[in-house]
């Protein structure tokens, strides 16, 4: 029957920040085939979010079967917002769209100013580019939209003055100030003898964020996520003062080439903060493109699919350094395997076994005391692993140093590096890890720039957004592997990124025993759930993450290496 007829299917209703529809149940039924985020158990009367997406595509559904309206107008609007948006976000990506210039010290680059474009006319954005394309650059770019100033800043806590000096860099007319204490203060500075004034640009990290949120919020106009993956989980302090602050402004941009490390779900929680609503509730984003495994953790059904869905909506924005025309040297990746002392891993020996058998019984163990037991087994066999391959990690790096090269060392562990700084002593390798101060960070990046010394140890997950490194050094080694294939790129991507002249050789030293087989493995499958996000054309295989399923492979491949050890009891 045709809408011309006049016949009324149902009826829709704003409540609560919700559109509630009550139609007749073939209709209903229709429904939830076009809004696969309905709950498929509802009856009677339906429940969306009042997005703009689900708005357009209400009003859509409405021309063929038509309801009555408590507020058509408010549909419409919301719906025409969305047409809007798409219309702006298809004429940016089109072949041929040529962005505005920016006024820059140093000019941008067309790419740069066409994401910059994208996020200003979609509102929100999260920049995804390869590690090294200049997303800093592209931030600055928004900054000379008057409109948009103040800018909120945030990112970690060892960059904000990387970020006041590139800001200075590229656009030195701008007023930055960089937070230095987590209370708030007078943010009005100046020159002796001038007014004081409010800055252009304030430069915060995220850990002193929650303290300065209320302040901030109505003060500035936009905000940048560096490193935005920093906010993959909902429920911490900075992620609620993040969502405070992006509720507030006109304009979000979320950076970073690596947005989730572990599960696919992970991008509600960062997409959420940088375009409020977009992807509708939590519950309805699940139900719409994830399945729920381990204990109701999300991962994304299709993450090519999500990908490009976010890719047209405006919400995500990737491209390569070949999509660009900036291609960098050749990377290659070495796997290496090295030796490991087994005395080391033997000597964890009882305990270890003891947390394995607790994982691998049936039935026996309450889930918490499970979940506890592969925690401690995880921790206990990474640590002992990499301490017992530490002197044959070291005397490899030895090697390369004594062959011409300046290494970057990755590793996790404070008894790792202290193996490594004893048996590399008179090469005075520099240390930048999670415990140094700032100054003992900058001062360790300094000695390694400046050739004091050839070996910079690195945290696997300190350092993310250090910039320089790539003009002094081509060789990475990992001496300890981390479980999640985004920090290992974030790491390569220290030295590998735009400025970088030589090919790049990346080492992962692999043990035979202990936990490095296991963790090996699990790299190369989880790998596409990131990959899938970030190139919709990539072949996909569902990732895994460090869970139960991991930590039982790790306690059985544990046992079964331990029955192989002489004088071990099996």
């Amino acid at each position: 029957m045709s809408a011309s007829s006049g016949k009324l299917y149902g009826k829709v209703r704003l409540v609560d920040g919700h559109f509630e529809v009550k139609a007749d149940p073939h209709v209903l039924v229709r429904l939830k085939r076009v809004f696969a985020k309905i709950s498929p158990s509802s009856h009677g009367t339906v429940r969306l979010s009042e997005s703009d997406e689900n708005a357009r595509e209400l009003l859509w559904f409405l021309d063929r079967y038509p309801m009555e309206l408590d507020d058509r107008k408010a549909l419409e609007r919301r719906a025409m917002r969305q047409k809007l948006r798409e219309e702006a976000v298809a004429e940016v990506l089109a072949d041929g769209y040529e962005p505005p210039r920016i006024d820059l010290e140093i000019p941008a680059r067309r790419y740069q100013r066409l994401a910059a474009e994208l996020s200003r006319r979609a509102g929100g954005l999260l920049l995804a580019d390869d590690v090294g394309l200049g997303k800093t650059a592209t931030a600055i770019c928004t900054f000379t939209d008057p409109s948009l100033l103040p800018v909120l800043v945030v990112t970690l806590t060892h960059l904000p003055t990387q970020w006041a000096a590139e800001i200075a860099k590229f656009a030195p007319r701008l007023h930055v100030h960089v937070i230095k204490k987590g209370a708030p203060y007078d943010l009005r500075t100046g020159k002796k003898g001038e007014t004081p004034r409010f800055p252009d640009v304030i430069v915060v990290n995220y850990h002193k964020l929650s303290g300065w949120a209320d302040v901030l919020a109505p003060l500035v106009k936009s905000v940048v996520f560096d490193e935005v993956q920093e906010l993959r989980h909902q429920g911490s302090a900075k992620y609620a003062a993040a969502v405070h602050v992006a509720t507030e402004v006109r304009h979000r941009l979320g950076m970073s080439a690596t947005p989730i490390y572990n599960y696919g779900g992970e991008i509600y929680a960062v997409l959420d903060v940088l375009r409020p609503g977009a992807l509708g509730l939590r519950e309805e984003f699940v139900r719409e493109w994830c399945r729920a495994e381990d204990g109701d953790r999300p991962r994304l059904r299709d993450p090519r699919a999500f990908g490009v869905h976010a890719r047209d909506a405006g919400l995500m924005l990737r491209r390569t350094r070949a999509d660009v025309g900036r291609e960098l040297p050749a990377l290659t990746k070495i796997p290496h395997h090295v030796e490991a002392d087994p005395e080391t891993l033997d000597r964890i020996g009882s305990s270890a076994a003891e947390l394995a058998q607790i994982i691998l019984r049936q039935g026996e163990q309450r889930r918490g005391e499970k979940m506890s037991a592969s925690e401690e087994l995880s921790h206990l066999l990474r640590q002992a692993t990499g301490i017992a391959k530490a002197a044959f990690v070291a005397d490899f790096v030895r090697l390369l140093v004594e062959s011409g090269e300046r290494v970057v060392l990755f590793g996790w562990h404070r008894e790792v590096y202290g193996i490594w700084l004893d048996r590399l002593r008179d090469l005075a390798p520099a240390l930048y890890s999670g415990t140094e101060s700032l100054s003992q960070k900058e001062e360790a990046r300094r000695r390694f720039v400046a050739g004091e010394t050839s070996i910079l140890m690195m945290s696997l997950r300190s350092g993310a957004g250090l910039d320089g490194l790539q003009d002094v050094s081509r060789t990475v080694v990992f001496g300890e592997l981390d479980w999640s294939p985004g920090v290992h790129e974030q790491c390569i991507g220290r030295i590998y990124r735009d400025g970088q002249r030589e090919p790049v050789m990346a080492y992962f030293l692999i043990a035979d025993h202990g936990a490095d087989p296991v963790i090996a493995d699990v790299l190369g499958l989880k790998k596409a759930q990131i990959d899938g996000l970030r190139d919709p054309h990539a072949d996909l295989i569902e990732g895994l993450d460090t869970g139960a399923g991991n930590v039982r492979r790790l306690a059985e491949d544990y046992l079964r290496q331990r029955r192989g050890w002489p004088g071990s009891i099996s």
